[in-house]
């Protein structure tokens, strides 16, 4: 077996930096929209989706490869928020084993109650404490990773 291929220290700083920002940041960030809007962030980011779509509607399955999480686990999250008001759930018209996920009024009007007290916290707590030059940096660098793991070949490597 080869021998692993260790990061050096600035690697690690970089790494365990990243690690332990992302953890601080969604905490605070988090926190923030709970105080702000009574929102958690699995919300905010169905809210944020849905109402980013033409029509504010979306098929359960393309909802949650949006959101990168699984059906069922996006599905319990639906029953809790069509509880609370937020979204609906109805039958696709053309495909019997579909199921649409529509904003509702009473959604809409959360996510723009709620969008700018959550910019706010992400520009005080992130954005605005960069240089530009650390926000392209940072873009370049998403994109790149997120390329690399959108590819399925890229992944096996």
């Amino acid at each position: 077996m080869a021998e692993p291929n260790w990061l050096n220290p600035r690697e690690a700083r970089a790494w365990r930096g990243y690690m332990r920002m992302r953890a601080l940041l969604d905490l605070q960030i988090n926190r923030d929209l709970a105080e702000d809007s009574g929102l958690s962030s699995a919300d905010y980011q169905v809210l944020a989706t849905l109402s980013e779509t033409e029509g504010q509607s979306l098929r359960l399955f393309e909802l949650a490869e949006r959101m990168l999480w699984s059906k069922s686990r996006l599905a319990h999250h639906l029953d809790r928020m069509a509880a609370r008001g937020l979204v609906r759930r109805q039958e696709h018209a053309t495909k019997s084993r579909g199921t649409v996920i529509t904003l509702t009024e009473h959604g809409l009007s959360t996510i723009e109650r709620a969008a700018p007290a959550h910019v706010d916290s992400v520009r005080r707590h992130f954005i605005d404490l960069l240089t530009e030059d650390q926000i392209d940096a940072l873009g370049e660098a998403t994109h790149t990773v997120i390329a690399h793991l959108a590819d399925p070949v890229s992944r096996e490597r």
